[in-house]
């Protein structure tokens, strides 16, 4: 195997030992022992203050701020159609990881400020130049965008991670924003050594915030039924939301979604922590836990030529996704694009949150 090399049978051995990536059933039972396995944290969203409001094309929105706890106060914005009085079904949009820290939720949602040329050089390499959180609001959806540890209003300050990491960084030839990200990429190792030490994992911290916001979303009385999507790291964070959180009614996954075993040839270095949290291996494969909601409604977009996910662990997961809703409800759709979450993809997964919640739907 690719980055095992010798020690290759490594995974056998641990394979046999360990009951690795069983063919868990979809379920409670299932979403339970996941949610304990990860150590995902209860959190709320506490003191929600509304701290300025703008309007844009075609959009109001509003920069909302919370309090889960620990850390600084989350910032998020909350978008909808001009103009619309009354309740709209709402949407949680996932801000992806792609290495950027230092931008959270302005990654996919635009705010009162342009965005910054880093985030215009990332839009236009995973989201076809848009910011997907806006567009979706502007076809009658009321769209949160949060930031969570680690990302935007929640980033770890440079002063507080290791002078070994920060060293990392170069000093010159880089923006502000890049040498940070340079930076967050080494610390999320030494973040997740600090959340396993207090018994949760990096998942288990960042699911425990989205299903904070979640349920503020949900709670607020100008908002139906809710949904959430997100790419990559962002549909990591929508498959664990719609795992968690029964009151999500449809969920987005995109380029997320491979068979763990499929994974071990070579691509795990490329991953965030918080596809591998601690214990989850030995409860379920991904796909399991991505279809664990069933029969709640979930869309898989799958990028056939996505360099971070092997086209035979994204078809095996496919497969296993699709045998948990025998009786419908769950549509994978694969693309001809790479990692990304492009306008094609967006406009079906558009029309499909359209459809799965509107008002009589399932």
């Amino acid at each position: 195997m690719r980055h095992l090399g010798e020690f290759s049978g490594l995974a056998d051995v641990a394979g046999r030992q360990r009951g690795l990536f069983p063919d868990a059933p979809a379920g409670p039972e299932l979403r339970a022992a996941a949610r304990e396995a990860i150590g995902t944290l209860d959190l709320t969203a506490g003191d929600v203050r509304v701290e300025r409001a703008w309007t844009a094309d075609g959009l109001d929105g509003e920069e909302l701020s919370w309090d889960v706890g620990y850390g600084p106060r989350t910032r998020a914005y909350l978008l909808r159609p001009h103009g619309h009085r009354g309740a709209l079904p709402g949407v949680v949009a996932l801000h992806c990881h792609a290495g950027m820290k230092w931008a959270g939720k302005e990654k996919i949602a635009d705010g009162p400020e342009p965005p910054t040329p880093e985030v215009r050089r990332l839009r236009g390499e995973l989201y076809g130049g848009r910011a997907f959180a806006s567009e979706l609001a502007r076809r009658g959806f009321a769209v949160l965008a949060h930031d969570v540890t680690g990302w935007g209003s929640r980033r770890f300050p440079l002063t507080d991670m290791p002078d070994r990491v920060t060293a990392l960084a170069p000093d010159a030839g880089l923006s502000e924003a890049d040498r940070y990200d340079v930076a967050a990429g080494h610390h999320e190792h030494v973040l997740e050594k600090y959340c396993r030490l207090l018994g949760t994992s990096f998942a288990g911290v960042v699911a425990g915030e989205d299903l904070a916001a979640a349920a503020y979303l949900r709670g607020r009385p100008d908002i139906g039924p809710v949904g959430c999507a997100g790419l990559s790291g962002g549909g990591l964070r929508a498959a664990l939301l719609g795992a968690f959180d029964p009151g999500v009614r449809a969920v987005v996954v995109a380029a997320m979604t491979s068979s763990y075993a499929d994974l071990l040839d070579g691509y795990v270095a490329a991953h965030t922590w918080m596809l591998f949290p601690p214990g989850l291996s030995r409860v379920c494969d991904w796909p399991a836990l991505v279809a664990s909601g069933a029969p709640r409604p979930l869309l898989a977009l799958y990028a056939r030529d996505d360099q971070l996910f092997p086209g035979r662990g994204m078809r095996t997961a496919h497969a296993a996704i699709a045998r948990r809703y025998p009786g419908g409800g769950y549509e994978g759709r694969f693309f001809d694009a790479p990692h990304a979450f492009d306008v094609p993809m967006q406009e079906h997964a558009f029309t499909w949150l359209a459809g799965e919640l509107r008002p009589g739907s399932r």
